[in-house]
């Protein structure tokens, strides 16, 4: 079995491995910690940071962090831009949230040796020996263990440990939110037990890419990230990912016979905006490969329909990179080669 494979079949242990330390006594008590921390009243603003994947979770945490209403507002800065044109945001009232699988990312590296001394300093990663481990005030670490391909099971393991983080500083990490994580780590198992004719499907609709617009709202717009840099980074295709209030705003203007799109729909507050920009793109003559929870169904041939099965609209957005990570898997080999290796950089991008 090829190691991008293997990696996307561990990714249930690794989802079942993390909730186990958040409901186990270190993970607990680290929890808290950051609880009490952030009902010290020293704070004005949260800054999620990170690089890639990375940034992708550090986005759909800030939404999370918002949407719960949490006394202390929340964003999401690249932590490049962060490094070199906002790195005044880095005040002693700014709590700094670093995301980096590794713990080694450049510029995370560098952020570490800028932000104030008397500032706080949360990291979110998956190796517990590394830079940022070390040096945060903090370490939450996400349970994926070694991955050496391009991010699957680290991406999915980080989203859950900042999902838990949000729940818990809005005291709702408890046994109905612990429930619906055992619920997600399920269907992430029975969608591996027999995924590959979906696949097949998926790649007989999409057929050959010159390019593919992947289309968001909410959380999810963090898995068209994903998704989209999955397709660079594994099957080396132009892809994109967009906001669906966006993709309104001008781009729709480009659809055509020959747009290939992803959109991501769960059941939620833009679900009914989801399902209106993949009929408008399938009426347009574009292919929409609808990912949902939903029971949508459509007899356009121009429409295929993937589902889901978790109805959180948050941990939606952890599932249905699932099918995404298989599609690339399998487009690959049928363009004879194995997806998720590097060709012009590394696994851990320690130079700027």
């Amino acid at each position: 079995m090829d190691k991008f494979l293997k990696e996307i079949l561990e990714q249930p242990r690794a989802l079942q491995e993390t909730l186990s330390y958040f409901t186990g006594e270190k993970g607990l008590k680290d929890l808290e910690s950051i609880q009490k921390e952030c009902q010290s009243g020293k704070y004005r603003q949260i800054i999620f940071t990170g690089m890639g994947s990375s940034n992708f979770t550090s986005q759909a945490a800030a939404t999370l962090f918002n949407d719960l209403g949490l006394s202390i507002p929340a964003f999401a800065v690249n932590a490049s831009e962060l490094l070199h044109y906002q790195k005044h945001l880095l005040q002693p009232d700014t709590m700094l949230v670093c995301f980096s699988q590794s713990g080694e990312s450049f510029e995370i590296r560098e952020l570490l040796k800028i932000r104030p001394a008397d500032s706080y300093c949360i990291g979110i990663t998956n190796e517990i020996n590394s830079t940022l481990a070390q040096q945060a005030n903090i370490a939450l670490i996400s349970k994926a263990g070694k991955e050496e391909m391009t991010s699957t099971k680290t991406y999915v393991s980080t989203a859950l440990v900042s999902f838990i983080l949000g729940w818990s500083l809005h005291k709702d990490w408890n046994e109905k939110q612990i429930k619906k994580v055992e619920k997600l780590i399920e269907h992430f198992a029975l969608f591996l037990e027999n995924y590959q004719s979906k696949i097949y499907r998926m790649i007989d609709f999409l057929g050959d890419l010159p390019a593919l617009t992947i289309i968001a709202r909410g959380p999810s717009i963090s898995t068209a990230h994903q998704s989209a840099l999955m397709c660079k980074e594994a099957i080396k295709i132009p892809a994109f990912s967009m906001l669906g209030g966006e993709f309104r705003h001008g781009p729709m203007e480009m659809v055509g016979n020959q747009t290939k799109t992803v959109l991501f729909a769960p059941l939620g507050r833009t679900y009914i905006q989801n399902i209106k920009m993949a009929e408008d793109i399938a009426r347009f003559g574009g292919k929409a490969l609808l990912i949902t929870n939903s029971e949508y169904v459509s007899d356009n041939p121009n429409i295929l329909v993937e589902k889901v099965k978790t109805d959180d609209e948050y941990l939606f957005a952890i599932e249905a990179i699932l099918p995404m990570q298989l599609f690339v898997d399998m487009y690959a080999k049928n363009q004879g080669f194995y997806a998720g290796s590097f060709s012009h950089g590394a696994k851990v991008t320690t130079v700027e």
